[in-house]
């Protein structure tokens, strides 16, 4: 059963082409300014079936593939990987954003299903003051895309455009997703 914090099942701010957006709740490190410090603790989040959430993902039109955030999704690897596998049946793909580092990864047996599953992932922990100026979804310089498929590739001119941020009303919240530095800096009021 996965720990869900937030989907968001259309976005272009998550990674290549409309994408549904998976947050999960929990993450064992503590990058210092996380993105999403409310998706830390392991409590909390909504408890969900990964097939039943990639039957959602699946039925909508037009989405080029699936992204993995948190929280950190390696501390669910073995339910995303039965979400993960699903949607890569139906022909989506799969992105993943981890604080861990590729080698990091490679070194726990348990994150070798979820990694087989996966097209891209842009790895390493997050660094708020080394922003990331020319690379799209890429939060801080200090971080790697990896292109573990041929689905993707580094010279796709998608990968220069700039970064951007979505928000969204929802349920009387306003919800805002993509590019970290913009996205804190809206969350704090503009400082």
């Amino acid at each position: 059963m996965l720990s869900v914090a937030q989907v968001i099942e259309d976005t272009e701010a998550e990674g290549p082409g409309r994408r549904f957006a998976v947050w999960v709740q929990g993450c064992p490190l503590r990058c210092a300014e996380c993105c999403n410090p409310q998706m830390l603790r392991f409590e909390g989040g909504t408890p969900t079936e990964p097939l039943a959430l990639a039957e959602r993902a699946i039925a909508l039109p037009n989405i080029e593939g699936v992204s993995l955030l948190g929280g950190e999704p390696f501390a669910q690897a073995a339910d995303l990987a039965i979400f993960a596998r699903a949607v890569r049946g139906a022909g989506l793909g799969v992105m993943i954003y981890s604080g861990f580092t590729l080698a990091e990864l490679r070194e726990k047996p348990e994150a070798a299903e979820l990694l087989d599953a996966c097209d891209l992932l842009v790895d390493g922990p997050y660094d708020r003051t080394r922003p990331e100026p020319t690379r799209r979804w890429i939060g801080s310089t200090n971080q790697e895309v990896h292109f573990l498929t041929d689905r993707h590739r580094p010279e796709d001119p998608c990968w220069t455009m700039p970064n951007s941020f979505e928000i969204r009303l929802r349920k009387g919240e306003l919800v805002v997703n993509g590019w970290p530095a913009l996205a804190r800096s809206l969350q704090k009021g503009g400082e």
